[in-house]
């Protein structure tokens, strides 16, 4: 053997090598603008979602007739009762 093998095998194995590491950094970019692009349509929808909840929310105050009525947040807030005296006791 004149030793020529040896270089072609080692060449083929670093063309081989290069080949990959080309190959899994496509696979990652493609990877990655997926992954943007569903994290973006998700949050759209989710946007979406939240902006057709605050319109019903609005369309259900004024159904009401609480249009000038605080923020339901407010509403939410526990409200203190008065104080009693238990006289049956």
């Amino acid at each position: 053997m004149d030793g020529h093998d040896g270089d072609n095998s080692k060449q083929s194995t670093a063309d081989m090598t290069v080949f990959v590491q080309n190959l899994l950094q496509q696979m990652q970019t493609r990877f990655q603008t997926m992954s943007e692009s569903i994290i973006s349509k998700t949050l759209d929808e989710m946007g979406n979602r939240i902006d057709e909840l605050e319109q019903s929310i609005n369309d259900l105050r004024g159904e009401m007739g609480q249009d000038g009525a605080p923020s339901p947040s407010a509403s939410l807030k526990p409200k203190e009762e008065p104080k009693t005296t238990d006289d049956s006791a």
